[in-house]
This record gives C-alpha cells, structure tokens and sequence, in this order.
C-alpha cells in the first residue's frame, strides 16, 4: 500500500514523499491499535449464555502469602482479590532484609501460621506453634514509611509491619531475634502488569484461583496418602463439575461476581507440604502422581491443577452461590 502510494506521487518533492509516507504509517498503526483494542474489549466482554456448573462450597483468604487461610462465608470480589474490608488475599508477606519475599517453599512451617481478623475485619492476630500470639493494627499501616519488596522479580510497593512484627517471624523461622520481616501491600489497585493487570498485590500468578472438588477426589484415588483441597490453596472451592471439567471454561459466574479465565494453575513443590503439619512429603507427593497425569505439552513439567481467573465484573460471592461456566 505503501509503494502505491510513492510510486503515484513520484514526482512530488522529497519532502512531500516522506509525509504521504508517514501518514501511510501512521494510518495502518492507527488501524492496528484500533483493531487490537476492539479485540481486547471482546475478549472482556462476558458471554450472554450460562451453564451451570455446581455450587460454591469452599471460600478462602490467605492474608499472609504462604501462611494458613481464614475460612469466610461471604466475600467481596474486587482486582486484588477476595476481601472483607482490610482482610485482603495475599496483601501481606514475609522478607529478607533486603525485601525480597521467602515462601513455605522455603520455610514450610510458614503454613502453620494462623491468621484471624476482628469483626469488624481491621486488625489481625497471628498465632503459630510455640508463639505468643501478635497483633497488627492493619488501618494503621497506611501511615507506616513507604519501602519497595521484589516478588518474583517484581518490585512492588510496601510498607513494614514493624519490629515486633519482624522479630516475631525472625523467631519462628529462624531461632533469630532478626533476619525476616512482615511487610503489606497498601495500594487498593495493582501494580502489576503481569495477566494484563490480573496478578493482584502479592499472588503468584492471578488474583483468583477456583479449584474442583471432583478433581483432588480423582487425585485420591490414585494416591497412598489422601490429600485435601487444602493442599492446592485455593480460594473458590466447586462442587459439581466431573473431574478437571474446569479445564475448559474460559469465563466463570459465581453470584454477582463475572470472572475470565486466564490460565491453568501450574503446579510445584508447595503441593507436597502437609498444611496440617508444615512437613513436606518425603516422596514428593501428591506432586509426582500429578506429573504422570496432568502436564500440557504447551506448560512444560509443571502439572496443571485448578485454573487462575482475572475479575471482570465486581461484586459479591457466598458459600451456596451456584457458579456458573462459558
């Protein structure tokens, strides 16, 4: 289109030849980011038609990336998660000095840390074995000195939970009186661009991640020691759906909430870590039955189980909910 349009004005100046030839340019990017945008608000724009796929029988938070839930009723759904006022899913993590996040694939007795919120869901308590129980004033951090954490290979925004916080993760993962800290995420929005946005605050990969019931009770069948949905730290448990039948849904209803499908959850070492008792399985299990079954030829080694959703339309979600596919 471009040679066209030069060779009909050939006789022009070079001066006038290298406008049409910008504004040629600038037409066909102008066309392109147009179609690229029209493409991306289809792709978010949820289907008209439903399927009903089971009930929501599970709902979980995990506050403290790496520690143990809090079991909730209801939730609200917003980009960073799901959320009971300051109760956030994955706002908080533990450091090294320098602010890079560690993991119970790291420090595995991490599971056995318990959150719990007030009523009003504004402060939160911590209590783990051998643990005096600690106390953090969630509201108040906002006003805490602005600090910057990597995870995983992201800087993120933080703000440290403090020295009583720091010595108290310092002793339970360490027999040292420093060396670890707590720090929050204090943004409302993602600053994350990974999954166009999706990632949340401080999660692995999305902001959400649904889990089948059907699916670790297939995975039983074929293990020695029994597992439970726990294990795979999910934050919408289903009932309903066949074995793996999520696997095919690319968007997902539940109550007034509207989801995309983004990914499948891949999995890895976390999995052979008991949450019940913070020791990983010495033979690497349930991870090396998932591996003889649930890899994709297009994910590598690392063996699918759950899918990670992105949230398209907010809204709220209650155990009972039916949820529904596309």
């Amino acid at each position: 289109m471009l040679s066209k349009l030069v060779a009909e004005f050939g006789e022009l100046p070079a001066s006038q030849k290298a406008l049409l030839v910008a504004a040629g340019i600038g037409s066909v990017a102008l066309l392109s980011a147009g179609g690229y945008l029209v493409k991306r608000r289809i792709d978010n724009t949820p289907p008209k038609q439903w399927r009903k796929a089971g009930e929501l029988t599970e709902l979980y938070v995990y506050p403290v990336k790496s520690c143990a839930p809090i079991v909730l009723q209801q939730a609200d759904c917003a980009d960073l998660g799901p959320q009971r006022n300051l109760l956030r899913d994955r706002t908080f993590m533990v450091t090294n000095a320098d602010g890079k996040f560690v993991t119970a694939r790291m420090k595995p007795k991490m599971v056995l840390v318990q959150p719990r919120f007030d009523e009003r869901f504004e402060t939160m308590y911590l209590t783990a074995p051998g643990m005096p129980e600690l106390r953090i004033e969630v509201g108040a951090l906002g006003a805490a000195d602005a600090t910057r954490s990597t995870v995983w290979g992201e800087t993120v925004p933080t703000v440290d939970c403090g020295s009583e916080a720091a010595r108290w993760f310092s002793r339970y993962l360490l027999d040292k009186e420093d060396g670890y800290r707590l720090r929050y995420y204090p943004l409302k929005y993602t600053s994350r661009r990974r999954h166009g946005g999706d990632t949340g605050s401080l999660q692995d990969e999305t902001s959400y991640m649904l889990f089948n019931e059907a699916s670790v009770t297939d995975l039983n069948r074929r293990l020695e020691n029994k597992v439970t949905v726990l294990q795979f730290r999910p934050n919408f448990v289903v009932r309903g759906p066949e074995p793996y039948g999520e696997d095919r849904w690319r968007w997902v209803r539940i109550g007034d909430a509207v989801f995309r499908y983004e990914m499948p959850c891949l999995r890895c070492i976390f999995t052979t870590i008991d949450p019940a008792s913070g020791v990983a399985h010495p033979d690497k299990e349930p991870l090396r039955t998932l591996k003889q079954y649930r890899q994709l030829p297009s994910y590598g080694e690392s063996p699918a189980f759950g899918i990670h959703l992105g949230l398209r339309r907010a809204g709220e979600v209650k155990l009972g909910d039916p949820v529904y596919f596309a």
